[in-house]
């Protein structure tokens, strides 16, 4: 099958935004990794404490001051650390 003709400003309009985008693909920087080493620090600490906060008001909540006089709070408390962890575990990669 015969090719049709290209016109001339067809190629060189062609070739000239192939040009505009190869220069964008230069100038584009790519974006500093991330540190995210702080993030196993801090989830793991908070889903421990979280835990040992309703271990602690399950076991002895009657006999210390601040829960007694929290109440039912207290489980509340505890799956918010928990939450908490949970939320920051998101952000490790």
């Amino acid at each position: 099958m015969p090719e049709s003709k290209v016109r001339p400003q067809a190629k060189k309009k062609a070739q000239a935004k192939n040009r505009v985008k190869a220069e964008e693909r230069r100038t584009e920087k790519k974006a500093a990794p991330v540190d995210r080493s702080w993030v196993p620090k801090v989830f793991v600490p908070l889903f421990l404490l979280g835990v040992l906060w309703l271990i602690v008001y399950y076991i002895a909540g009657n006999q210390i001051p601040g829960m007694k006089d929290l109440g039912d709070w207290n489980v509340l408390i505890g799956m918010c650390l928990m939450a908490a962890g949970f939320g920051v575990a998101t952000l490790w990669k």
